[in-house]
């Protein structure tokens, strides 16, 4: 048992990006004891690798890849980028076929990142587009001889006659033109949020997209073509590489949690954070419930909540909440995830890129499911995320099925066998595969995993300027500050959350919420 006497403590609610790099942080540059607290069995939040049957499955899809050096340094000190040629580089080349065969290599070290590629591509009239949209010509030959004068003709006209960006419709209006955005924007949107476009902040575009329009596209081009190729400047969305954990991004975290073990640090998992005692304006302890029923006080002089604001609100006790606070919390909305993995022979889809790929198949590390008469909203191809994601990488292709989804919907009610039959029968309706070919499936459902960005979510600077009068108490990552935050966003509310405690500056937590708010962009799915 760790000894927590005459020690600061640090009790942090959850084991997801932020929790983890906080603990991590914390013990690498103060005496202060982390003590992680995670509502369930998973290590890495929707970071994790889900393990089924031998395959493992990216929750979500994560790419390690950020403008911020700090956050990429931090990366290479856990998983230092492989320096030699791996299988998997080999693979990519595809130089001889029997480099395919990957799998746990014993002569070498598996704590590392591979280099990536990253292709990902718009399933939209049964055809392929480019993600972000090119200007090739297969798109416009895929789109279509009307389809291409009414894009053509409707991004002119949003030049001279821009909307006040006053929705998520208007800012894709606004860079695309009204024919591109009902093509590729309008019903995808819809899906992933379950509300129209017209009826979210412009401020959801402006944080994932916010430098990617047309100009962007084509100065990506230019760039491509004539001149030198430079991340720093290139818009996010466009990045064409990245790195990844040989065994997806759970790999990482999980190591992230036993090096903050082996350092003294605790991470318990099944452990709920149920009350947030507040005396004196400050915390001073918390209640767990334990996996087995039981609950438990812990004290502490700091606590990092990742939790979703929702929970994080009701939970507090010995300070007054006001009425608007606790109304706008309780309204926030979320959206849940559903992920369906299908291990199958083949695809019907074949790589028609100029890529070279292992027996034709296709590149993608996901695909944006544009079509109207399926609910599938993406599908992630694990074998091209990292060969070692799948048991059997020469014989079968393993591919995740995204669904968005609310908790207590018609969704989320189903049960797996038939969520797994739809999600079947979806993908064989648009072609993407035969359902005979279906070896094996599973089913996964992810609470909160977006912070959505309507409803009550514009009444949030309330609910925050209450939460910073207590002083040792601090918002970090994606749900604990409501904001739809990348892996590397959450991570740097996590140094900056760090930073201020070092300091002694814990009265002022704006450059924590100020994370992800800035001009410069750092990664965009």
């Amino acid at each position: 048992m760790t000894d927590t006497k005459k020690k600061q403590i640090a009790v942090i609610a959850g084991a997801g990006p932020a929790g983890l790099t906080a603990a991590y942080e914390l013990l690498k540059q103060t005496d202060i004891l982390p003590i992680v607290c995670e509502k369930t069995g998973a290590i890495g939040g929707i970071s994790q690798t889900v393990q089924y049957h031998g395959n493992r499955m990216d929750i979500g899809g994560h790419r390690f890849f950020s403008k911020s050096d700090r956050v990429m340094q931090w990366w290479q000190e856990v998983m230092p980028l492989q320096s030699k040629p791996s299988k998997d580089d080999i693979l990519l080349q595809e130089t001889e076929k029997e480099f395919a065969k990957v799998g746990p290599d014993p002569e070498k070290e598996d704590r590392v990142m591979l280099l990536r590629r990253r292709v990902s591509r718009i399933f939209f009239l049964r055809k392929f587009f480019d993600y972000p949209i090119s200007m090739k010509k297969e798109t416009f030959l895929n789109m279509g001889l009307m389809r291409m004068l009414r894009a053509g003709f409707g991004y002119l006209w949003a030049c001279v006659h821009k909307l006040p960006e006053t929705s998520l419709e208007n800012f894709y209006i606004n860079r695309f033109g009204r024919p591109l955005y009902e093509m590729f924007f309008e019903d995808y949107t819809t899906k992933v949020w379950g509300v129209h476009p017209s009826k979210l902040g412009a401020d959801w575009g402006s944080q994932r997209v916010k430098g990617l329009s047309i100009l962007a596209v084509l100065k990506d081009m230019w760039r491509k073509n004539f001149g030198k190729q430079d991340n720093a400047q290139v818009e996010t969305s466009l990045i064409e590489q990245f790195v990844y954990p040989k065994y997806g991004p759970g790999q990482l975290w999980e190591l992230v949690a036993h090096d903050i073990q082996s350092k003294g640090g605790v991470v318990r998992l099944h452990t709920e954070v149920e009350q947030i005692n507040v005396r004196q304006g400050r915390v001073a302890s918390v209640v767990v419930r334990n996996e087995d029923g039981t609950t438990e006080e812990l004290a502490c002089d700091y606590f990092l909540s990742t939790m979703p604001i929702k929970d994080l609100v009701p939970a507090l006790k010995g300070v007054e909440v006001p009425d608007d606070v606790a109304r706008v919390a309780a309204a926030l909305p979320y959206r849940d995830f559903i992920t369906v993995g299908l291990l199958v022979n083949k695809m019907k889809i074949k790589n028609e890129t100029k890529l070279r790929t292992y027996a034709e198949r296709v590149p993608d590390t996901w695909i944006y499911i544009q079509e109207r008469d399926v609910r599938i909203g993406r599908l992630q191809v694990f074998n091209n995320w990292s060969p070692y994601l799948v048991k059997d990488y020469e014989n079968t292709m393993w591919i995740g099925l995204e669904y968005f989804c609310t908790e207590g919907d018609e969704l989320w009610n189903m049960s797996s066998e038939d969520f797994i039959n739809m999600a079947k029968s979806e993908l064989a309706k648009i072609d993407i595969i035969d359902e005979k070919d279906v070896l094996d499936a599973c089913h996964v459902k992810i609470e909160k995993a977006y912070p959505a960005y309507y409803g009550s979510y514009y009444q949030l600077d309330g609910v925050k300027q209450f939460l910073n009068t207590i002083p040792n108490l601090f918002c970090l990552g994606r749900n604990g500050q409501h904001r739809y935050n990348n892996m590397d966003h959450s991570m740097m509310t996590a140094f900056e959350t760090v930073d201020l405690i070092i300091n002694g500056n814990i009265d002022d937590k704006s450059t924590i919420w100020n994370v992800n708010t800035e001009t410069e962009y750092h990664e965009s799915k």
